[in-house]
């Protein structure tokens, strides 16, 4: 006799902390200018050094923004032409402020619609 166990699936974890080094990329290509990568390091590098946000060391730090502006051009948010990146309309989108608002937005709507509910 096989018996079988239904497994529960857990929600996906969510860190709701503030990604410095994405918000450096998008505060850097909002300006409208195009980049190669290493001058776009140089200047998230460069800020973060002034927040004191580097922590793991440059390399590491480079593999992070280069992970982060890969995934930022999938997302359609950057374009990349050659070895340059380019910001497309709606990066804003990407940095932590907007991005925590909306999960704040989902939480204040899922308790008012839970306390709609017990009032009924």
């Amino acid at each position: 006799m096989v018996t079988t166990k239904a497994v529960a699936k857990k929600a996906p974890f969510s860190r709701r902390v503030v990604d410095h080094v994405t918000d450096e990329l998008v505060n850097a290509l909002s300006n409208g200018e195009t980049y190669e990568f290493k001058p776009l390091f140089t200047k998230v590098f460069e800020a973060l050094k002034l927040k004191n946000a580097v922590s793991g060391g440059e390399e590491m730090l480079r593999l992070r923004s280069y992970e982060k502006i890969i995934k930022l051009t999938s997302c359609g948010l950057v374009e990349k032409i050659g070895k340059t990146y380019r910001a497309l309309e709606g990066i804003e989108s990407a940095s932590s402020a907007h991005r925590l608002a909306r999960l704040d937005a989902v939480v204040l709507a899922a308790q008012n619609k839970a306390l709609c509910a017990v009032a009924s």
